[in-house]
């Protein structure tokens, strides 16, 4: 047993410890916001769809996850990549994956949860074992939403790194920091250009390279079913932000993605009948979002234009499940992608954030953003600011990672 009080101690966005029972509440909440199924549910178990979810602890990965368990009753295969509880407590995503297990469990639900580095064959190879061995040889679904600083090609074993940087010319924005006292400052922050071989360094790690790995090694093994679909989860975002993020090195990654969508979308029509789309999400405040000079401040003036009007990552994934399945039909862009990011990116609610951002200072920032609000999903992530836990008292830390046994 290893019992702690467990206070939020951060530096900026970055969150030292997280906190096991906030991290659960907010899974069950995510689990109890997802709709009930239009069409007859899967009984709890029953043999519901097969998925596999690569990225599945955090952000819109995690939503897919809990999305595709409580709407479609998929069972399959999370893939992500925590630490375990030690000196510190384990990451946020630990302790939400065992809630998600648990939900799973609960519900007749047949998910095994992976902990490893996904651009690696060696848990490539376990999930074939699995889909093989534990879910009769086929895949019905895989959602690819991964995140990452680095990636190791398993074929060379060259390290790639990835960079927040705009092309071509310094990038100067406005930024949203919290000063010692937590008192809001909108300060300026000058990014330089990329450099070397910064931009395909990027794309290797963030673009589409291991997704089409991993359709490449399944498909190798015989375990596409008839009609496999695959959902790569990308994001454009506002012209505010555009230079640091889709005219910047992830930007090309996130093109490198849509073009191996296409390229996946030809090859398993031939090959199975299936379909490979990009999804492009819309903003919310996630582990890998607040790294990103400017969108601090471009999500909390956002959320100061729309109020409850912001769809959660977890609304937006049921709508990407629905059309994935047929509940609704697939509704793809000119080029190719199904886009969830049409209610942030209309043009009234763009001139609102734009106008707001041009008169954003330290003085004015509490009157044109919900700093509240965002301040509540930036600890969100790490299970504080919840409703109904006490933080004032002693929670266990030392959660087991749940097994394959344990269902």
């Amino acid at each position: 047993m290893s019992e702690r009080v467990i206070a939020p101690k951060s530096r900026g966005f970055l969150f030292l410890d997280s906190h096991p029972d906030g991290c659960r509440r907010l899974v069950d909440e995510m689990w109890q916001a997802v709709p009930a199924p239009v069409a007859a549910p899967v009984a709890d178990g029953g043999e519901g769809p097969v998925a596999l979810v690569i990225g599945s602890s955090a952000g819109y990965g995690l939503a897919a996850t809990i999305a595709g368990l409580a709407r479609v009753g998929i069972r399959g295969i999370g893939v992500c990549f925590e630490k375990a509880p030690a000196r510190r407590t384990g990451t946020a995503g630990w302790y939400r994956t065992a809630a998600t297990a648990r939900l799973a469990r609960e519900h007749g639900r047949d998910m095994v949860f992976l902990n490893g580095d996904a651009f690696g064959d060696a848990v490539k190879e376990e999930v074939a074992e699995l889909l093989t061995e534990r879910f009769g040889g086929r895949l019905d679904y895989l959602i690819y939403s991964v995140a990452a600083p680095r990636r190791t090609d398993p074929d060379t074993g060259e390290v790639y790194a990835s960079v927040l940087k705009p092309v071509g010319s310094p990038y100067t924005t406005k930024t949203l920091v919290f000063d010692e006292s937590a008192a809001p400052e909108v300060t300026e922050v000058t990014t330089e250009p990329a450099e070397g071989d910064d931009i395909e360094q990027t794309v290797a790690v963030m673009g589409g390279t291991d997704w089409e790995r991993w359709i490449t090694f399944l498909a190798d093994r015989s375990l596409l079913a008839d009609g496999f679909t695959t959902a790569a989860l990308s994001y454009i975002g506002s012209p505010l932000t555009a230079a640091i993020y889709r005219q910047g090195t992830i930007g090309a990654a996130k093109a490198h993605l849509e073009a191996t969508a296409r390229t996946l979308d030809e090859r398993l029509g031939k090959t199975v009948g299936g379909r490979a789309v990009t999804s492009v999400n819309a903003a919310a405040v996630t582990q890998s979002s607040t790294a990103i000079p400017g969108i601090a401040l471009y999500v909390g003036l956002l959320r100061g234009v729309l109020g409850e009007g912001m769809v959660a990552p977890i609304g937006q994934l049921v709508e990407l499940w629905d059309q994935l399945t047929g509940v609704r039909p697939l509704d793809l862009d000119d080029e190719g992608r199904v886009r969830l990011d049409t209610w942030e990116l209309a043009p009234a609610v763009q001139d609102a954030v734009a106008e707001r951002w041009s008169t954003a200072t330290s003085d004015s920032i509490t009157g044109l953003a919900d700093l509240g609000w965002f301040g509540d999903e930036v600890r969100r992530l790490y299970g504080f600011s919840v409703p109904g836990v006490d933080y004032t008292a002693a929670v266990e830390t030392d959660v087991p990672w749940p097994t394959a046994e344990d269902f």
